[in-house]
């Protein structure tokens, strides 16, 4: 076994994976979770490459000001590696880490860089993906030996080579960051509380089944904002005994749950096939005011507060040309002259408006551009392209009755076509189409909101974008790094307008922002 090995450094700043970045002394950089800058720090190499290593620190000689204790000391590096800072630390930290992700692609963005956060630091996360530990323990049954029965019956006493035995424990784990094995956890202070007592519930009800930790691959669990839950339970043998029975799931503090088969070839957590289900598994929850369905494993913001403000500073943007700019000759004059006047080189993005660049926090603002939307419903003149789309929480909570919204999930769709058909939007349309398929929607006139994956907008997309030019792009982005990729591509025909980050994930490096892209004139 190869003996671990330790690098003392000083630690300069935080990089866009999230991990404190240092130079050793024969001039390698190395990536550090566990650290952040000003410290010095000894940590455990965790991989070796000929330019860097990467590690885990494992002792802080210098602490920075801004280190706190971790709320989940033994599991944080698996769950939310920020814990160790405070929170106006992180807040910095994400606004400079967008700052530099635009900057990498000579975009300066036009507005000092503005994080939205509720404060709720922790027990804002509405789903948890729980793996499984198991261990072999010795159990010494040699007291037994020398109890009076078998002192007057030693013939048929246990040995007490007889009397060690072993039994295999049973736990909630999590990965281990930056090495292999798992930690053993009870929950996660970032998790609902239901989730959390849940989770337990299901783990201790386990315990007292003919069942091992390496037949079951992950404990999936999701609750909406009333804290009903609903659980998934994936196995990686198809021909277990019966696990949970129905009398033993209705006792479960959930509402619904399934046991689901997952072909153990893959790491991810598959519905291969369903074994059983137990009460209702659909989740229902409402964004804005308007009612959404949702499965367990489908895809639903996971801190719903803080994605309600994105969707409300979203909703300032998503207005029909044809109504806001035809309300005078003189606004046209106006809007034509500031949209001149956009800086759409690559170096300098300007942001010039004739609304304010700030977005509004305010719940009542925003029912106000809601219902003057609706009047422009009404009058048959609103259009919306969602691509991204997941169960249609953008679309069909700012895009209005006459929007269309396209995503490559079956099982999203089918919730989004009953989500549709629930609301009484005739005119929404769902599409079933990975986004760069469904380019033929993609016109002069419609205003377009993406919310991709990390990876960002597919080149088609852009392509499309560009040749297409709709008046306005709104484009809310989970990876700052490949959001600045895209919007550099499309600064041939489009400036910022407005920009704003999110942190929907708090006490980890993660980070949503908006960019409202306008058409240049």
């Amino acid at each position: 076994m190869k003996q671990p090995r330790y690098e003392t450094v000083s630690l300069e700043k935080i990089v866009g994976g999230g991990q404190a970045l240092g130079t050793l002394k024969d001039g390698r950089k190395c990536f550090v979770w566990g650290g952040l800058p000003g410290e010095t720090v000894v940590f455990r190499v965790t991989k070796k490459k000929a330019h860097f290593v990467e590690g885990v620190v494992t002792e802080v000689l210098t602490a920075a000001l801004e280190r706190t204790k971790p709320r989940d000391p033994d599991s944080y590096l698996s769950t939310s590696p920020w814990q160790i800072m405070n929170f106006d630390a992180e807040q910095h930290y994400k606004a400079a880490l967008i700052e530099e992700a635009f900057e990498l692609h000579d975009i300066v963005l036009p507005n000092p860089i503005d994080i939205f956060t509720d404060r709720r630091e922790f027990h804002y996360r509405n789903k948890v993906e729980f793996s499984w530990y198991g261990d072999k323990v010795a159990l010494n049954l040699a007291p037994q030996l020398h109890s009076q029965d078998n002192l007057e019956h030693s013939e048929d006493a246990l040995t007490s080579d007889e009397a060690i035995t072993t039994r295999e424990t049973l736990d909630l784990a999590f990965f281990r960051r930056g090495g292999k094995g798992k930690i053993v956890v009870d929950g996660t202070s970032l998790a609902n509380d239901n989730i959390n007592q849940l989770a337990r519930a299901i783990r201790d009800l386990l315990r007292t089944k003919p069942v091992s930790a390496r037949s079951l691959k992950t404990l999936l669990i999701r609750c909406n904002q009333q804290g009903k839950c609903v659980w998934q339970l994936y196995l990686k043998d198809d021909e277990l005994p019966e696990l949970i029975t129905p009398t033993e799931a209705a006792n479960l503090p959930a509402q619904g749950g399934e046991i689901i088969y997952s072909d153990p070839r893959s790491p991810a957590s598959r519905i291969t096939k369903r074994l059983a289900k137990f009460g209702d598994t659909t989740l229902t929850d409402t964004i804005l005011g308007t009612p959404f369905r949702y499965a367990c494993e489908g895809f639903f913001q996971v801190n719903v507060p803080v994605y309600e403000q994105a969707l409300r500073d979203m909703s300032e943007w998503a207005e029909d040309f044809s109504v806001s700019d035809s309300t005078s000759a003189q606004t046209q004059e106006t809007e034509k002259s500031e949209r001149a006047n956009l800086d759409h080189t690559s170096s300098n993005l300007a942001s010039q408006s004739r609304k304010s660049s700030h977005f509004q926090d305010n719940p009542e603002r925003s029912g106000a551009v809601l219902a003057n939307r609706d009047d422009a419903e009404a009058s048959g003149t609103q259009k919306v392209l969602d691509l991204y789309s997941g169960v249609g929480t953008i679309g069909l909570t700012i895009g209005g009755d006459n929007v269309t919204l396209v995503e490559i999930n079956e099982h999203a769709v089918a919730e989004m076509r009953r989500n549709i058909a629930a609301l009484g939007r005739t005119s929404a349309r769902a599409i079933l189409a990975p986004s760069e398929k469904a380019l033929d929607y993609i016109t002069d006139s419609e205003i377009v909101t993406v919310d991709p994956p990390r990876a960002g907008l597919h080149v088609d997309v852009i392509a499309t974008l560009l040749q297409k030019a709709p008046p306005r792009i709104i484009y809310l982005s989970c990876n700052p790094v490949t959001q600045a990729r895209d919007v550099a591509l499309l600064a041939e025909k489009y400036g910022i307008r407005a920009h704003r980050g999110y942190n929907f994930f708090p006490r980890t490096p993660h980070i949503e922002h908006l960019v409202i892209l306008d058409r240049i004139a």
